[in-house]
């Protein structure tokens, strides 16, 4: 009996339990994020091009007469001077005819002494009319045909000696060589559209960078000229900085020095070229380049980080938290990435709070728990803020 009792007993016991009131789960704490103001500093716009480098001048070695190789002077990719002996072609034909040309000259000036004496001595003939005149016309054609042919000589002697120059074949600008296309022995051509091409010289300091720059940005720069931002392109030395294909930053300076005269309608594009100083010759002739042009004058920006800015379909926004910690939806305008942050033209002021870290964890009108940080620009290159603060 007293088990029977026990169980109805155990039964009520848990039925008044189940009915007691549950106490609620406290709501969950505030996410953690991370807000900063924005960084106000005064920036310069820049656009980027692609180019490649050129140099400032180069020349394609020919010889200027025919003939066999005898000698070569350089060794392959050396640095030049301007007149250095690079290859010598075998002048023994040419001081052969330099020779003959002599003797001829030596001949005509032999008969001119000759014919100038007959004339002489006809002007006084003449006047005694001893000779006739037609006598005393051709003693003057002879003497005038005489001086003519001495010239004639004097240009045939000049001739030679230029071909025997020639066959020494010089450097017509300093730079660096490249290697011998030719070698010893072989048979030149030269002095014709299809002489034999020796070898290449480049210059290298200076160099130059050609890039195509398109019809929008062609348009913005000349806009900023007409309003007065900047001053124009083909009057100014626009700052241009440089970096190679292993290089992150644009280390090299430079600046703008010509600007073609017309768009080209197959492309859109219009050719811009750079100069650039090359003191290490660490520029090189054929190399890929990137290529900074400024495109705004000086202002003052708001920037911050990249990552604070969503995207809500065509709308760009940053979440902000006010002073209650509640997130706030912010409209910007955002522009460039300068030095790793990103320009916010309009849509945000400098003391708001922007949420830098976190952005997945906030929602607007939610509460959050800020912790304030200041934002720490990436270092930017010497050059480059060098560059952001010129005009």
């Amino acid at each position: 009996m007293n088990a029977l009792w026990r169980l109805p007993l155990v039964g009520l016991l848990f039925l008044l339990a189940a009915c007691q009131p549950q106490q609620a789960a406290p709501p969950p704490p505030p996410p953690q994020v991370t807000v900063s103001q924005p960084v106000v500093r005064e920036v310069v716009e820049w656009d980027e091009f692609t180019g490649r480098l050129e140099a400032v001048e180069s020349v394609d070695v020919r010889a200027r007469v025919s003939g066999y190789l005898q000698a070569v002077h350089f060794a392959d990719g050396e640095m030049v001077k301007k007149g250095a002996l690079l290859f010598v072609i075998d002048p023994r034909p040419y001081q052969a005819e330099l020779n003959r040309a002599k003797a001829a000259l030596e001949q005509a000036i032999a008969q001119y002494k000759r014919t100038r004496k007959d004339y002489a001595r006809a002007q006084q003939l003449i006047k005694m009319r001893a000779i006739s005149q037609e006598e005393f016309d051709t003693r003057a054609s002879d003497q005038r045909q005489a001086e003519e042919a001495v010239q004639a000589a004097r240009a045939a002697v000049d001739a030679a000696r230029l071909n025997v120059e020639f066959t020494q074949v010089r450097a017509p600008i300093s730079g660096r060589i490249s290697r011998q296309y030719v070698t010893v022995g072989n048979l030149i051509n030269g002095g014709t559209g299809d002489s034999t091409l020796l070898t290449r010289i480049v210059t290298l300091d200076p160099i130059y960078a050609y890039f195509q720059m398109d019809e929008r940005s062609y348009l913005k720069y000349t806009q900023l000229w007409r309003n007065g931002t900047r001053p124009g392109y083909r009057q100014a030395n626009v700052p241009v900085s440089l970096g190679l294909a292993n290089e992150t930053a644009f280390p090299h300076r430079g600046h703008l020095d010509f600007i073609d005269n017309r768009l080209d309608p197959t492309t859109g594009t219009m050719t811009g070229r750079a100069i650039f100083a090359n003191p290490d010759l660490a520029l090189m002739p054929g190399l890929f380049a990137r290529l900074r042009l400024p495109a705004s004058a000086p202002y003052e920006a708001l920037l911050i980080p990249d990552q604070a800015v969503g995207t809500d379909q065509t709308q760009r926004f940053v979440y902000v938290v006010n002073d209650q910690n509640t997130v706030e939806y912010c409209k910007v305008v955002p522009g460039p990435l300068i030095d790793g942050l990103r320009v916010i033209r309009d849509g945000l002021s400098p003391e708001a709070w922007v949420i830098v870290n976190g952005v997945q964890r906030a929602r607007p009108g939610f509460k959050v728990e800020p912790q304030r940080q200041a934002i720490r620009p990436e270092p930017a290159p010497a050059t480059s803020e060098t560059a952001a603060a010129q005009p």
